[in-house]
């Protein structure tokens, strides 16, 4: 039997365009965060732009959206005018009465006097970790974790959150924004690399979250293998159990992809690995398996910035569309081809 190549797909920003999901719940939690400030009809909207957020994105260290959105609320919140900060044993109230005394108007002046004040924040102050911001993102939704609450409100929507958390929004009633998802793979394209390669999803997105595209726009009949965040944590559980260890498995830790590739080490002649930040390259060249990381730009507001950043991260060919991917596979297979003829001479 012919081998076949193992190619693993990232899914947000190369199968699924979540700019007007993913990316846009970063901005509205942002927003909602600081609703019941002072001087809120100052801040301009939208807070900031989707180009802007990207950047931040792509300077790496974040494990999934949640961490994004806690990381801008606390650059945000450098520039607000703080009291002293309410304390209270319930996050939800301590939340709300300490964001009631801020005042906003200085980052309102702030965020109307530059294209990118996120990258402006972050160039200036780092991965800030404020004390009071902080403690609004522990546990989990509907146990204290105000930031991640507000943002799976959002994303998810009013039924759809109900429906996985078991219990009724607090901020946000409407339509869920993971409705305004987009394919950004032809089918036929998935259908043709299906035919002669194993495709696997190695995303940090939780499991019912990648379910629902996969369904929605029947696409699980093309990958062999869907690992997800659930399986991440699931593994960082029981490595706290067994040897005592806080540790992160998530991206760019190679964890997925090292799985993935041990279960097909034997039916298997290449290791690709697609995806569009550069914390996804990373993972590709700190692998066992040896992944070919291949950077995919066709999401990104601001191309020439994320192709630098995944260069720097390591990736070993960039790309446009994924329909470019067939050409880099089948020159890397005639490459083997003339090397095996070499080496029997």
């Amino acid at each position: 039997m012919k081998p076949k190549r193992l190619i693993v797909f990232d899914m947000d920003g190369v199968i699924i365009d979540v700019s007007r999901s993913y990316r846009d719940t970063v901005r509205q939690t942002a927003k909602l965060f600081f609703k019941a400030a002072r001087s809120r009809e100052d801040l301009p909207d939208p807070l900031f732009q989707l180009s802007d957020l990207a950047r931040v994105k792509q300077s790496g260290g974040l494990n999934n959206d949640w961490d994004l959105t806690c990381l801008i609320i606390n650059l945000l919140f450098s520039l607000v005018k703080k009291p002293k900060i309410y304390e209270d044993p319930d996050n939800w109230y301590r939340y709300q009465k300490t964001i009631n005394r801020c005042d906003v108007a200085v980052l309102a002046r702030f965020l109307q006097s530059t294209n990118r004040p996120l990258t402006t924040l972050l160039e200036k102050k780092g991965k800030l970790n404020d004390k009071f911001i902080m403690s609004l993102y522990v546990d989990d939704v509907g146990s204290g974790n105000i930031i991640k609450q507000i943002f799976q409100e959002i994303y998810l929507g009013k039924d759809l959150f109900e429906s996985t958390y078991g219990m009724p929004p607090k901020v946000y009633n409407g339509e869920g924004y993971i409705n305004r998802e987009n394919l950004l793979v032809k089918k036929s394209i998935l259908e043709y690399l299906s035919k002669n390669n194993i495709l696997a999803i190695a995303t940090g997105r939780p499991k019912a979250e990648t379910d629902y595209p996969l369904d929605f726009f029947d696409l699980r009949k093309y990958f062999t293998f869907i690992y997800t965040l659930d399986d991440c944590i699931m593994e960082e559980k029981k490595i706290l159990e067994q040897e005592g260890k806080k540790v992160s498995i998530s991206k760019p830790n190679p964890y997925i992809l090292d799985i993935i590739a041990e279960t097909k080490k034997h039916e298997a002649s290449g290791f690709y690995y697609i995806g569009d930040m550069p914390d996804d390259m990373v993972a590709a060249s700190r692998s066992r398996a040896g992944f070919i990381g291949i950077g995919l730009l066709s999401s990104s507001p601001d191309k020439a910035n994320l192709k630098r950043g995944l260069l720097r991260a390591g990736a070993d060919h960039i790309i446009e569309d994924i329909e470019e991917l067939k050409g880099i596979i089948e020159s890397k297979e005639q490459k083997n081809r003339r090397y095996q003829r070499g080496s029997n001479l």
